[in-house]
């Protein structure tokens, strides 16, 4: 199917297809955390973390106890690094262009909350340190510069019903990841083995 004929390429052309914002979509973005965003922030398990580089881009998910997400200022977030499969595609990113963008969800809630800016990488000691779990510090801690601060509304949330009970999917329908890294690896790597050791090896390795 073509759809050459009816691109949108121009600003123009995108603010006459959705208008001109106004309301409460101006006046909740901010460049600092206010009360509200503040609770948001500390009530978070999980956040998708998007950068850029000049191979691309990448967003990558991290979670841990609310809370993990710590508030240094009102402009000024910390997220430590845990262990993980050392790819490091968001630290790449950082250390060439610091521009990021954060995507903050809570178990249940229909809300999320998006912060703009920019990072820096610190491998202070006492800093790794005050966010020891288990015994074990993190690899590093990201800085968060915040430039903009605001939630989004919930018609995502409700629309995929992502924290609907009645909609979890049973991971056993899907393709397990040792089937699938089988098949990317030809047979090499993964399968049944894999699959089997995967949660002892998930729990070993979170901290």
């Amino acid at each position: 199917m073509s759809t050459g004929d009816h691109l949108v390429t121009t600003v123009e052309a995108l603010e006459a297809l959705y208008g001109t914002p106004g309301g409460a979509s101006v006046i909740k973005e901010i460049d600092h955390i206010n009360d509200g965003y503040r609770a948001l922030i500390e009530a978070a398990r999980f956040v998708a973390i998007a950068t850029s580089g000049p191979e691309g881009l990448d967003c990558s998910p991290k979670g841990d106890p609310a809370g993990f997400i710590r508030i240094l200022d009102d402009r000024t977030l910390a997220i430590p690094d845990r262990r993980g499969n050392n790819r490091v595609d968001t630290f790449h990113n950082i250390v060439r262009d610091p521009r990021i963008a954060l995507l903050f969800l809570i178990p249940g809630v229909g809300e999320t909350l998006r912060v703009n800016g920019r990072a820096d990488i610190s491998i202070d000691p006492e800093l790794l340190a005050s966010f020891a779990m288990n015994g074990k510090n993190p690899v590093c801690v990201m800085i968060v510069h915040i430039e903009s601060i605001y939630f989004h509304c919930s018609k995502a949330m409700v629309r995929s019903k992502l924290w609907d009970p009645a909609q979890m999917v049973d991971r056993k329908s899907l393709p397990s990841t040792g089937t699938i890294v089988a098949e990317l690896s030809k047979g090499r790597l993964g399968g049944e083995a894999y699959d089997r050791e995967l949660p002892e090896r998930v729990q070993a390795q979170l901290y």
